[in-house]
C-alpha cells in the first residue's frame, strides 16, 4: 500500500511540472510580440534553468519506477513464454502415442468386415 501513495506523489510532482512547463510556454508565446532586452532575456533563461533543476529529482525518480516495472513485464514474458514452450514440448511428445493407438486395432475393437454380394439377385430393368 505504500508504493501507491507514494505513484501518488510521483503523479501530483509530475502534474505540477506540466502546468509550470505549460504556463512558461503560455509566457514565451506572449512575449513573443514584445521585445526584450538582453538583460530580461538572462533572466528568463536563468528562471528557466533553475526550473528544470528543481525538476531533476522528480523525473530521476520516474525513471527508476519506469525501469523497474519494464524489469517485472520482461520477466512476466519471459516466464509466460518459457510455459508456452515446455506446455508445445509435453503436447508434442504426447500426442503421437495416441495416433499410434488410434492406427492399430486392438482386440476391444475389432475391424470392420466387408458384406460379401447375394448370389442370385439381379438387378430389375425398368
Amino acid at each position: 500500500m505504500p508504493g501507491f501513495f507514494i505513484l501518488n506523489l510521483l503523479h501530483l510532482n509530475f502534474y505540477c511540472i506540466f502546468v509550470l512547463n505549460l504556463k512558461y510556454i503560455i509566457m514565451e508565446n506572449q512575449q513573443m510580440d514584445e521585445q526584450l532586452t538582453p538583460e530580461q532575456l538572462e533572466a528568463r533563461r536563468q528562471e528557466m534553468k533553475e526550473f528544470y533543476e528543481k525538476s531533476l529529482p522528480f523525473l530521476e525518480s520516474q525513471s527508476k519506477y519506469e525501469k523497474l516495472l519494464t524489469d517485472i513485464e520482461e520477466s512476466r514474458y519471459k516466464r509466460a513464454t518459457m510455459q508456452i514452450q515446455y506446455a508445445t514440448m509435453v503436447a508434442a511428445t504426447q500426442q503421437p502415442e495416441e495416433e499410434d493407438e488410434d492406427d492399430y486395432p486392438t482386440q476391444e475393437q475389432p475391424r470392420p468386415v466387408a458384406k460379401a454380394p447375394v448370389a442370385g439377385k439381379k438387378l430389375r430393368k425398368n
